[in-house]
């Protein structure tokens, strides 16, 4: 698998959000999109995350952004997350890990000492024309929304 970086063409994905439609990224053609990885639904940096971009929701989308956030977790999680935080974007979940796996965003870990796999929180900003634009493999998790907006300069 080789690695994305800026200027690649986005892995397109096809999976079911938070609600159970189909979601895939060639419906979005023509629009920007914020694509952020994130481990898991409801632990503290991941709300911390979805409730950042949340908050600005109507200036990310002021300033033509559609936001999705993937997550290896199921259906019902996204479902039961998105309804706790009241957030007004699409979840997809990656359950088989075929999408994490293609943006590359998927490997070894370490926390207290032990090594596992998961998802490495991860921004990919991708334009209107499907290439990657901008990739933030360190993400501020209680500020997303400002350092994804600085790093492209259009705060």
């Amino acid at each position: 698998m080789s690695t994305l970086q800026k200027g690649s063409k986005a892995p397109d994905f096809e999976a079911q959000d938070q609600n159970g439609n189909r979601v895939s990224l060639k419906q979005y053609a023509g629009k920007k999109i914020i694509l952020y990885f994130y481990p898991k639904d409801d632990t503290p940096g991941c709300t911390a995350e979805a409730c950042n971009l949340r908050d600005n929701y109507h200036t990310l989308t002021s300033k033509g952004f559609v936001v999705i956030g993937v997550s290896t977790d199921p259906v019902t999680s996204h479902r039961k997350f998105a309804d706790k935080y009241e957030l007004p974007f699409t979840l997809v979940s990656d359950a088989e890990k075929k999408i994490v796996k293609a943006y590359g965003v998927w490997g070894e870990k370490k926390m207290y000492g032990k090594t596992y796999e998961g998802v490495k929180r991860t921004t990919f900003v991708i334009g209107e024309d499907g290439t990657i634009e901008l990739i933030l493999d360190k993400v501020d998790t209680k500020d997303h929304a400002r350092q994804v907006l600085e790093a492209l300069g259009t705060h």
